[in-house]
């Protein structure tokens, strides 16, 4: 995967976007059928007892979240972002 923005054509972003896209859809069947899973278990060993799975639902879900606005919600560093990130380290030195 390039790292540099500035070397990536428009396909290949586009690319590495779709890739993104597809990884987080097999997260997210994951994340079901697992968590599926393991309600199932709870379910079988008595329902009447502490719903554990709660722990790893929401756990689980944080990293989902997290994964889900790095695909649809992080915007790209533009040439903007890093010469202010150039002034902004200069000043310090």
């Amino acid at each position: 995967m390039t790292t540099d923005i500035r070397e990536q054509t428009p396909r290949d972003r586009a690319v590495e976007q779709l890739k993104k896209r597809r990884d987080f859809r097999g997260h997210i069947l994951a994340y079901v059928l697992v968590n599926a899973f393991f309600v199932a278990v709870w379910v079988m060993t008595g329902p009447h007892g502490f719903f554990w799975p709660v722990f790893l639902i929401g756990l689980w879900g944080i990293g989902v979240v997290m994964n889900a606005w790095d695909v649809y919600w992080r915007r790209d560093i533009t040439e903007e972002d890093i010469q202010h990130e150039i002034e902004r380290d200069s000043r310090q030195d």
